[in-house]
């Protein structure tokens, strides 16, 4: 597979599995022996821990949209910069609806299998911000 073949596949799977909510394009993109280093504790660093985190998401936020802002690919790695935006519309990682909207930032690091399969992966993404957009913590006061 290319580098661009790899950079659709990234592309791909926000565009379908995040904005659109079909969580199942996973099993056609995503290796079998996939790893992620970015789930925390409460979801398997598996395919499967993926798709439960997707979707618990995607529950929270029922009309995410998921922006690829920026992509850069090299060799076997594709990362990118994410906007989420949604409204907050049922319980997200036990935080019951607030009907409020919030714009978060994420950056993805996926490295790809020769097969050009989504093999591993590296996430960062402003939990915190969220949180205080929600209400659920505060934000920091004005200087």
């Amino acid at each position: 597979m290319t580098t661009e073949d790899n950079a659709a596949t990234y592309r791909r799977w926000f565009d379908e599995g995040w904005s659109r909510g079909n969580v199942d394009v996973a099993d056609e993109l995503y290796s079998l022996d996939y790893v992620t280093h970015s789930l925390g504790t409460d979801f398997p660093p598996t395919l499967d821990g993926l798709k439960m985190f997707t979707r618990s998401f995607r529950e929270g936020f029922p009309d995410l949209s998921c922006e690829v802002e920026e992509v850069v690919a090299e060799g076997d790695r594709v990362a990118g910069r994410l906007s989420l935006r949604g409204t907050h519309g049922g319980t997200l990682l036990g935080i019951p609806a607030t009907g409020k909207q919030v714009v978060v930032g994420a950056m993805v690091i996926a490295r790809f299998d020769e097969a050009g399969k989504w093999a591993e992966d590296w996430a960062s993404w402003d939990q915190v911000g969220m949180l205080q957009q929600l209400g659920v913590i505060p934000a920091p006061a004005a200087a």
